[in-house]
C-alpha cells in the first residue's frame, strides 16, 4: 500500500572543504600561538612585539601599494574604453605583465602579513616574491580552466555559453534567442491582465 507522502530527499554529503576547513584553522591557529610562545621564551617578549608590530606595518605598505596598483590598472581601463567610445573604435585591454598580472596574490601576501603569527608571515613574504606569485598565478588559472571545461551543461559555465551570440562582424553579443514563432501565452504581457478570482 503505497501513500501519497512522497519519500524525503537523500542528505546531501558535506564537503570535504567543509569538513576539513574548521579542522584546518584550529590546528593553524593552535601552532601560531605555540610559535609565538616558542619565539617569546627564545629571544623575549620584546622580540614577539618587535615581530607582530614589523609584519602588521609592511603588511599594511604591501596592501596600500596593491590597491594603487589596482586603482590604477582600473582607471586606465576606463580611459581606454572612454577614449575607444569617443573614437568609435573597440576597447583594447592592455597587456599585463609580470607582477602587475598577478596583484591579487600581492594583496593576499599583505594580509597574511598583518596577521599575527610566525607562519602567517613566512607565507605573506612568500608571496612578495615575483616568481611564486607568477607560479601561484598560473596554476590558479590552469586550475579554473579545467574546472570550466569539465562543468556540466546545466552548470554557471554552459549558461555563459548559451548567452553568447556572435554578431556578424566577429563581436561578441551578450543575450538570448527569442523567437516569435514559439506558442505565445494567452495573457498577454503588454495589455492589462483579467483579475485573479478564487
Amino acid at each position: 500500500m503505497t501513500t501519497g507522502v512522497p519519500p524525503s530527499p537523500a542528505p546531501r554529503k558535506r564537503s570535504r572543504a567543509r569538513t576539513f576547513l574548521p579542522l584546518g584553522l584550529a590546528v593553524w591557529l593552535a601552532l601560531e600561538i605555540w610559535l609565538l610562545t616558542v619565539v617569546a621564551d627564545a629571544a623575549g617578549g620584546l622580540a614577539v612585539l618587535a615581530l607582530l608590530v614589523g609584519g602588521a606595518l609592511l603588511g599594511a605598505v604591501v596592501v596600500k601599494r596593491a590597491g594603487r596598483r589596482a586603482f590604477r590598472n582600473l582607471t586606465s581601463t576606463f580611459q581606454q574604453a572612454q577614449e575607444a567610445a569617443r573614437t568609435g573604435g573597440t576597447p583594447t585591454v592592455p597587456e599585463r605583465t609580470g607582477a602587475e598580472d598577478r596583484n591579487g596574490f600581492l594583496m593576499l601576501g599583505g594580509l597574511l602579513l598583518m596577521i599575527p603569527g610566525p607562519i602567517s608571515d613566512a607565507a605573506g613574504l612568500l608571496l612578495l616574491v615575483p616568481p611564486v606569485r607568477s607560479f601561484l598565478g598560473r596554476s590558479a588559472e590552469e586550475a579554473v580552466e579545467r574546472r570550466m571545461r569539465a562543468a556540466s551543461p546545466g552548470s554557471l559555465q554552459g549558461a555563459f555559453q548559451q548567452a553568447r551570440m556572435r554578431h556578424p562582424d566577429g563581436k561578441v553579443v551578450q543575450g538570448e534567442v527569442v523567437r516569435e514563432d514559439a506558442s505565445r501565452s494567452p495573457y498577454r504581457t503588454d495589455g492589462p491582465r483579467p483579475p485573479l478570482t478564487p
